[in-house]
């Protein structure tokens, strides 16, 4: 689920008038007054704010007060994205992929947008690019690449990527082949809430029961 973000202040720092208008703004978002919260937004979101830049995207990709407009929400994504936000970036991909279905750039942009936000830290992103690596959906199908970053996806905590490098290495290619890494990411998997990784824990143990002994 896509939220609105919120500021964290340094503890000792005065707050400053931008955050006070930024946590009104929140205020109004929370109470459903999405209008004047989209206007409080862009003010500041004028003025280069990366989170309030963010916050008008998502108003306008929601639809929430206003119609939803696809353009201005990838436009003031973009902006957060340059600034330096990592999860603007990610729901900029998402766009370009799911959403802006007829530019013939979107799997470029996609992969672009997705690489950027993972190098960021959202994890997730990695598991979204290593998919596309996977298939060979809209980019040239290269399973290495695949495999590196569902495994940046993993180490990020992403559950998707917990569970898809823990498929590799149970009943992928023989280089990668390890039945208790396996179960060891299926685990992980499931304690992160992926309760698709129980029939493929039953499948192993069943397959190489040598690889579920503790």
């Amino acid at each position: 689920m896509k939220i609105i973000q919120t500021v964290l202040v340094i503890a000792g720092c005065t707050l400053s008038l931008w955050a006070s208008k930024f946590d009104d703004a929140v205020v109004s978002y929370n109470k459903g007054n999405y209008v004047q919260a989209l206007n409080s937004f862009y003010v500041l979101a004028k003025n280069g704010d990366a989170d309030a830049q963010f916050n008008v995207a998502l108003i306008y990709e929601q639809g929430k007060g206003v119609k939803a407009d696809i353009a201005q929400a990838m436009e003031w994504y973009a902006k957060a994205a340059k600034s330096g936000n990592a999860n603007a970036a990610y729901n900029l991909a998402e766009i370009y992929l799911k959403k802006d279905v007829n530019n013939p750039k979107r799997y470029e942009k996609a992969v672009e947008w997705y690489t950027f936000a993972g190098d960021k830290g959202v994890a997730q992103a990695y598991n979204n690019l290593a998919a596309l690596y996977q298939t060979g959906e809209g980019v040239k199908q290269n399973k290495k690449k695949a495999f590196i970053h569902f495994k940046k996806a993993a180490e990020g905590g992403s559950p998707s990527g917990l569970l898809n490098l823990a498929i590799i290495y149970g009943w992928g290619p023989t280089i990668v082949n390890d039945p208790q890494k396996a179960y060891e990411y299926l685990n992980k998997a499931k304690t992160a809430g992926k309760k698709e990784a129980l029939p493929y824990i039953e499948k192993l143990c069943k397959e190489v029961p040598e690889a579920c002994k503790k």
